[in-house]
């Protein structure tokens, strides 16, 4: 068997038979949301900045929070045009996403720049991002609060389409900073 058949076998994103969408937009399926909201609670504003077609915010507003939802593409939903990277302005509120997991780091690290000490960022990322060398820096500088891992499997469906998608082979966790947060990271489980 070839390394690269390995891989697709073991579900490896960057390793399948399929292309990755071309700009990471793999949309969460929003029961990743109505579950982290049954553990944490969050400010009343909220910045959902890469928000696709609103699968989280949309769950966030049916919970009651003000949702400021922005995407760089825009997908009939939200403020589309809007690049995270390029916004410098202190937000007063939580951050919550689904970033690209190719700048999954760089977003993780920007939302921590943008809120406020004591305010919350929750990113939904691969369980693997505890991985790595670049990603280790990011833990021992600002470490995750909390992290909670998906008993069962959750769906991230390819350009928004769930219809025909097969169940993740990915494993999911929700990572929650709170910015000024120096303890050590706890691990909690949910789904």
């Amino acid at each position: 068997m070839s390394t690269h058949n390995v891989y697709v076998t073991l579900g490896a994103s960057n390793h399948t038979v399929k292309d990755r969408e071309e700009n990471d937009y793999y949309a969460t399926d929003p029961k990743a949301m109505e579950l982290l909201l049954e553990k944490e609670t969050f400010s009343n504003d909220i910045w959902e900045c890469a928000c696709g077609a609103g699968d989280l915010s949309k769950v966030l507003e049916a919970h009651g929070y003000n949702v400021l939802s922005t995407d760089l593409i825009y997908r009939n939903f939200g403020r589309g045009g809007v690049d995270f990277f390029n916004c410098h302005e202190i937000f007063d509120g939580d951050i919550i996403t689904n970033p690209p997991y190719k700048y999954a780091k760089e977003f993780c690290e920007h939302a921590l720049e943008l809120v406020p000490d004591g305010h919350k960022v929750a990113m939904f990322l691969r369980l693997n991002f505890l991985e790595g060398k670049s990603r280790r820096k990011l833990f021992n500088v600002s470490p995750p609060k909390i992290i909670y891992v998906a008993s069962g499997r959750i769906t991230c469906y390819k350009n928004g389409f769930r219809e025909g998608a097969d169940v993740g082979a990915q494993a999911y966790a929700w990572y929650i900073w709170e910015k000024g947060y120096k303890g050590d990271t706890v691990v909690k489980w949910f789904n």
